[in-house]
């Protein structure tokens, strides 16, 4: 297919990257960008391309790809019964190959022949063999169970690092900390961080692990979905979800304007006993610092919680960081590998717009320069494709899922 060359400015509004020596400022970033009419309109830098390489798959969130280029699909809601899908390509399409788990869930990953997936209350790990095909599909080992599901923000997403660990992600379902609906005033401490607003830590060879038997890792993260281990740090990195409804909680402190753009989604490096602030503070990329929250006495200016983690990376409000990804190919020109690709799966009303996949460049493990849009054009119209999940490809291709439509899009750079 004949590619379109046509160019679009994509002008990045402000952000903040804090506690790295290399502090942002609030300029704006341009990138330039080329339209490749082969997968619904989606603006990539020059020398990429995609194409949507499988589709009907309605709630396509977390993906993992095997040794062998197969595709593992998490879906949030069941297809014929089936929660996971396995893909392999035929003719440049990826084909359904089998389905299996009865369960919905976000949260997928292979490390070390298994396969490790999550519905919203547990987790488990199937064994692959040669072909890295699931060996038994129908009979998984269940390896953490009662985990917290009030419904809402209930993504138990997952890593697994290089040493038998398991970091689970457990959101909270209720945006602050007010377990009393007729107070404005939440209790200290919160009741909520015993089980909820953070990241545990299991054994990935364990049977049936509970709270009791895991490790609280890091806390005060009020739902990171997106979390990726990264191997060349050997650390966490996650994004987080950042709280909302300011402005009708505590009218008296924010406008409806001030909700729309605080907080920011943030990025943060966590290790084991890792404090992110949340419900206590916030963090606000405008003034650059941690804001203590209004159920704590909070005014939208008073600091709070020193000993919270500044995060190394802060985005514009409210755009749902769904998946983070560390770039490990060489594939990819020399400004993308070892950085972070993100896929946000809502709108920014400070950028005006959202739905997108955003890059960090990083360099020796820390972030070395400004956050940029890769890839745009998710939203056509009333034609609505949501970035969720991304995965890296045998030959060094980026896979994002859409769990709208149901598409998987593969971009290449053409090298």
């Amino acid at each position: 297919m004949k590619k379109t060359l046509s160019k679009l400015l994509l002008i990045i509004g402000s952000f903040a990257i804090t506690q790295y020596a290399f502090a942002q400022t609030a300029n704006n970033a341009a990138v330039i960008t080329t339209k490749t009419p082969a997968a619904t309109n989606m603006l990539l830098p020059d020398g990429f391309t995609a194409t949507v390489v499988a589709d009907s798959l309605p709630g396509a969130r977390h993906i993992a790809v095997n040794k062998q280029g197969g595709l593992y699909v998490k879906l949030s809601r069941l297809k014929d019964g089936k929660g996971i899908i396995y893909l392999k390509e035929k003719d440049g399409k990826f084909v359904e190959q089998a389905a299996f788990g009865d369960y919905p869930g976000t949260g997928i990953y292979i490390r070390n022949d298994y396969l490790y997936a999550s519905s919203n209350d547990d987790v488990y790990r199937y064994k692959l063999n040669n072909n890295g095909e699931v060996v038994n599909p129908n009979a998984p080992e269940k390896i953490i169970v009662g985990l917290v599901n009030r419904r809402r923000d209930n993504a138990k997403t997952i890593a697994v690092d290089n040493s038998g660990n398991i970091y689970v992600n457990v959101g909270s379902y209720l945006g602050s900390c007010l377990v009393d609906t007729g107070s404005r005033q939440a209790p200290n401490p919160c009741p909520l961080l015993d089980s909820v607003g953070g990241i545990w830590q299991f054994k990935t060879n364990k049977l049936n692990q509970q709270y009791k038997d895991g490790v609280r890792y890091a806390t005060g993260f009020k739902h990171a979905v997106g979390l990726d281990w990264n191997s060349k740090t050997n650390s966490l990195f996650i994004m987080e979800h950042g709280r909302d409804n300011l402005h009708d909680l505590f009218p008296q402190y924010y406008t409806a304007e001030q909700s729309g753009l605080l907080p920011a989604e943030t990025m943060y490096e966590v290790r084991k006993g890792s404090t992110g602030g949340w419900p206590y503070v916030y963090y606000d990329h405008f003034q650059h610092k941690k804001i203590l929250s209004p159920e704590y006495g909070g005014d939208g200016k008073k600091t709070g919680k020193p000993d919270a983690l500044n995060p190394i990376v802060a985005f514009p409000a409210h755009l749902a960081p769904n998946s983070l990804l560390f770039y490990t190919n060489n594939k990819f020109p020399a400004k993308y590998q070892e950085g972070a690709f993100i896929a946000f799966h809502a709108k920014s009303a400070e950028l005006k717009k959202g739905y997108l996949v955003g890059f960090v460049p990083f360099k020796g493990g820390k972030p070395s320069g400004n956050w940029e849009v890769f890839a745009d054009g998710f939203l056509t119209g009333s034609d609505q494709h949501k970035p969720c999940g991304l995965a890296q490809g045998q030959d060094g291709s980026l896979y994002v899922t859409d769990d709208a439509k149901g598409s998987i899009y593969r971009i290449r750079y053409n090298n």
